[in-house]
Formats: C-alpha cells, sequence, structure tokens
C-alpha cells in the first residue's frame, strides 16, 4: 500500500503546474516554464519520499498547451533528459504516479471536435509518462462523461471510442466512479465490454452509491485490474462537514480512515488522498497507516 496525494505541494513554496496565457506563448517562454515545472516535480517527489508518501497525481500543466495546436516544439525530446531523471528518481525509489485529466476531457461527447481534444489531450499524457520510460502502473484516469439524456447510448459511445484509442492510451488509462452521473456498478459494465480497469473513488461511492458497501465495492473494483497494472488504485475523501453535497473535506477525518482501512483489509491498494490541504492530511494518513501490514516504506538506496 502506497498512500499520496494529487498535483500540488504546500510546503515547499514550488510548483509543477506553472502556465503562462495562450496569447504570450512562444518556443522560449515554453522551455523556461517546463524546465522550471520539472525542477519543482522534482523537488515534490524528493519530499515525499523523505516522508514516505510514495504515490503522487502528477498535474496536466506540466507542459503548458501540450495537446494545442500551437504547440508545435518536440516537447518530448527537447525535456528527455528532464524526463529520463524523473522517471529514473520514480523507478529507483518505487513511487507511483498517476494522472488526471480536466473534465474537459470527454471521450463519449456526441460532438467529435470535443472527442478529438480529449484524444489529443490523453495522448499528451501518455506521451509525458512514456517520455519518462514509467510501466503501465502509471496511470491515466478518467470519468465516462456526459449521460447526454439518454445514459445508455452514453455508455456505448464511451465503449466505442475506447476502443479505437492509441495503444499507448489504452495500457494506461483506468476509468472511475463520478458523484453524479456514472456509479461504480456502471463502470463495472463498461470493464466488461472493454476490460478497462475501474479505479474506486470511496467519496463519489457514497454520495452517488449503487448498493455494494465500500469494501464490497474494493474487491470488486479491483478484480478489474491485471496483474501488469499493478496494484489497484482507490481514491479517497470524505465530505465537507456542512458543505454542498460532493464537496471534499480539508482534512482527514482520522476515525473515518481508521474505518476504511480496517473494513478493506487484507485487500492491497494504493490510496490517493482527495483532501483539499494535500500533503498535511496525506503525512496524517501514513501515521495512522503505519500500524498496517500493507503499507509501504521507502525503498532505501
Amino acid at each position: 500500500m502506497k498512500i499520496g496525494y494529487p498535483c500540488i505541494n504546500r510546503s515547499i513554496g514550488c510548483s509543477s503546474g506553472r502556465t503562462f496565457r495562450l496569447s504570450s506563448y512562444s518556443g522560449e517562454r515554453l522551455e523556461e516554464t517546463v524546465r522550471e515545472n520539472l525542477r519543482c516535480l522534482g523537488e515534490i517527489l524528493r519530499f515525499n519520499r523523505r516522508a514516505c508518501l510514495l504515490f503522487f497525481r502528477i498535474g496536466s500543466g506540466l507542459v503548458p498547451f501540450a495537446s494545442h495546436p500551437v504547440c508545435t516544439a518536440d516537447w518530448q525530446e527537447a525535456f528527455a533528459e528532464g524526463f529520463r531523471g524523473i522517471g529514473r528518481f520514480i523507478r529507483e525509489h518505487d513511487m507511483r504516479v498517476s494522472m488526471h485529466p480536466d473534465q474537459f476531457v470527454v471521450i463519449n461527447a456526441k460532438d467529435p471536435d470535443i472527442v478529438g481534444r480529449s484524444v489529443a489531450e490523453l495522448r499528451y499524457h501518455a506521451a509525458l509518462l512514456d517520455a519518462m520510460h514509467l510501466d503501465e502502473t502509471a496511470k491515466i484516469q478518467i470519468h465516462v462523461g456526459g449521460v447526454y439524456g439518454d445514459p445508455e447510448s452514453a455508455m456505448e459511445r464511451f465503449c466505442t471510442e475506447y476502443s479505437r484509442l492509441d495503444g499507448s492510451i489504452l495500457r494506461r488509462l483506468v476509468v472511475e466512479n463520478d458523484d453524479s452521473q456514472y456509479t461504480l456498478a456502471d463502470c463495472l459494465r463498461i470493464h466488461e465490454e472493454t476490460g478497462i480497469p475501474v479505479l474506486f473513488d470511496v467519496f463519489h461511492h457514497t454520495v452517488n452509491p449503487s448498493g455494494a458497501g465500500v469494501a464490497e465495492a474494493v474487491e470488486l473494483s479491483g478484480a478489474t485490474w491485471r496483474p501488469r497494472d499493478g496494484v489497484p488504485m482507490v481514491d479517497y475523501s470524505t465530505p465537507m462537514p456542512g458543505g454542498r453535497k460532493g464537496r471534499h473535506a480539508e482534512s482527514l477525518d482520522a476515525a473515518d480512515f481508521e474505518r476504511f482501512l480496517a473494513g478493506t483489509a487484507p485487500a492491497d491498494m494504493d490510496i490517493m488522498l482527495e483532501i483539499k490541504d494535500k500533503e498535511k492530511s496525506a503525512l496524517a494518513a501514513v501515521g495512522i497507516a503505519r500500524r498496517d501490514g500493507r503499507f509501504r516504506l521507502p525503498r532505501e538506496r
């Protein structure tokens, strides 16, 4: 079991998602920004390794506008050394990374232009992880997408478009249940049709359930992962007390996290904490998980 958090570290004062306005795009601006983003990503990963946080979600903005037509730079080659260095650090310390494109990536859209832009964005994410020379345990997670008044047809479109994706994307793509439209049961149906692994989101399941309890849901989703996909990934959070439905908590609910670990044993999983205070809650979760025999300590080098 590895524990991590998404995209932003609030402790070190360094962002791996710096960007700039599209109107000010230039090759020089891109190079300057990406080099700084890679430097900061390295700092974040070193912080995480020292803190026993061996799972991290890399932000989509590492290479700004990479899937936009304005970007004609061969960024994979230009920053090859930086990407290789990041990937080497991840492998040497037995860490794991993932990515999660923004909500505008919708492969089941009715509009072919939206589908085309979504596929271009997925190609970028896959190319970035490939540039780090990471195996297919480094995953890209997406939601099913829109309903468009007909969820059955929408799921069929997802399956059709999924079958047309590049192999470089297919080896990394996983689908997760969401908080309002597609339940775990829906995602499991899509898995039956396509073979795509299902990433279980605990919080989304609590607000958009489909019958199974959390422990059963972990088991059902975990069974969709093949050995080459690695340990199943799970997103974990709890609701914001007194907040609107679907809003994530600001900090870790320690008692709930302890119950979650106890209730899902002995199933192994890598846990992404989608909690607003990022590494602060992840560090608290590590303190709790150290008592769990599934928890992974950093590999010594």
